[in-house]
């Protein structure tokens, strides 16, 4: 008999994996789930599906007594292929993830070695608002330094590439009262930095009463909690930006000045393949009115490279968008076609093509990077600290630090170098 083992959890996928892992976690262990591994899957892409497939294999190899749980966006979509697993003892829903119900009845089950293998419910039947986003331990990078704080979830939109919707449900926001009083007691515990993330950040407060929009809730946060140093936004889609957001980016000097924009492609006719909401024209319009109003203002940017039916001259248009929209830091996915979706049943590229698109789009991403990073040599910066000697400008530019600091510390300093990748402090 293995004497009980903590709960453990493997995460794959974004931000809000991880935010939904430390909920998880704290739930499980609650319930008295010892000797139980969660792993947190991901549908983004089919290359995350096998990883997260591969691993639950070895956890079992390697650990034949633990009972291993599966949830997360991939489990959400397609229990049935997880259940089918002989090394999977249960698999819980995106929804029954976050109820601590799920996880006393799981144990329940598991101890009584009866029951069904999946808990797994409609998630687009959930609609309630979701203040239960920000229960759990925060999710950080390098201890007290950044705070993630998920106010949205879900999404409405129909990107015909994406599965993710099916996984996390229709778009739900936490309240604004919530949001305050999470950020407020995040700062009171030493953050120095909190960025609001969600699935479809954009489009939150649609869902609240007096539908609020997410410059609201920035200006709110910015004015009734004054001690917080830095609010810094995730990943936006800029045809939803509102124009209380547009002039918060523009006036708020603690709202840091960088941007993640889910771009996709640089094609008109391969963004209306995509079902995106925005033109080439739009997207380049939207980072030059940005850029006028905040001079100092970075972007980064989701781009996919070899969507179905993609033309040598609509890539074209894609690598050519950096430069238009003068995007510094690149997230590039190579198309990956999702079971159920529209995309999946159009024309495919060959995979070879799709991988060389892929890294001639990463090679022009470095190109762009590199050219901000020599654009900031002689500059005085403020920085916060992290670990390891590294700190983050306020573009969210990587530094290594002549002395380390302690995490959290906020200090200027001078931009000496780079090594292509970071900037080096004197």
């Amino acid at each position: 008999m293995h004497p009980a083992r903590p709960v453990e959890i493997v995460t794959f996928g974004c931000r809000l994996n991880a935010l939904d892992s430390a909920t998880a976690k704290s739930m499980a262990e609650a319930a008295g789930l010892d000797n139980a591994i969660i792993v947190n899957t991901c549908a983004v892409t089919a290359e995350a599906v096998k990883q997260a497939r591969q691993t639950i294999r070895r956890l079992r190899r390697e650990d034949p007594g633990r009972h291993i749980l599966v949830t997360g966006c991939a489990a959400q979509t397609d229990p049935a292929a997880f259940a089918g697993m002989a090394e999977v003892d249960r698999v819980l829903g995106n929804g029954e993830k976050r109820d601590p119900a799920s996880w006393a009845a799981t144990r329940r089950a598991l101890d009584l070695g009866e029951g069904e293998k999946i808990l797994v419910g409609d998630i687009m039947s959930v609609r309630e608002t979701a203040p239960h986003l920000l229960d759990g331990p925060a999710d950080t990078i390098d201890g007290h330094t950044r705070a993630f704080v998920q106010v949205q979830d879900g999404c409405d939109h129909r990107c015909t590439f994406c599965i993710i919707p099916y996984g996390r449900g229709n778009s739900r926001s936490v309240p604004m009262g919530a949001v305050v009083e999470r950020v407020r007691g995040l700062v009171a515990q030493g953050f120095g930095e909190v960025v609001l993330t969600g699935v479809d950040l954009t489009s939150y407060g649609a869902d609240l009463p007096g539908a609020p929009r997410l410059g609201t809730l920035v200006r709110t946060l910015l004015r009734h909690v004054p001690e917080l140093p830095r609010l810094r936004l995730s990943s936006i889609d800029s045809v939803e930006v509102d124009d209380e957001l547009m002039r918060a980016l523009g006036e708020e000097e603690r709202l840091m000045p960088h941007l993640h924009l889910s771009l996709q492609a640089g094609d008109d006719l391969i963004l209306k393949r995509m079902k995106r909401r925005h033109s080439r024209a739009e997207a380049i319009r939207f980072c030059a009115e940005l850029r006028r109003r905040r001079p100092d203002m970075v972007f980064g940017a989701d781009i996919i490279a070899g969507f179905p039916t993609e033309t040598e001259t609509q890539f074209r248009a894609s690598l050519d968008l950096v430069d238009a929209c003068g995007l510094t830091h690149l997230h590039v996915f190579p198309f990956s076609s999702r079971p159920g979706t529209p995309a999946a049943r159009m024309p495919q590229l060959p995979t070879s093509l799709v991988r060389e698109r892929a890294g001639r789009l990463r090679e022009k991403g470095a190109q762009a990077l590199r050219r901000h990073l020599a654009a900031e040599i002689g500059a005085r910066r403020e920085v916060l600290a992290e670990r390891g000697g590294l700190a983050r400008t306020k573009s969210f530019t990587p530094v290594r630090l002549a002395t380390p600091l302690a995490p959290g510390t906020l200090t200027h300093i001078r931009i000496a170098g780079h090594d292509g990748v970071r900037l080096i402090a004197a």
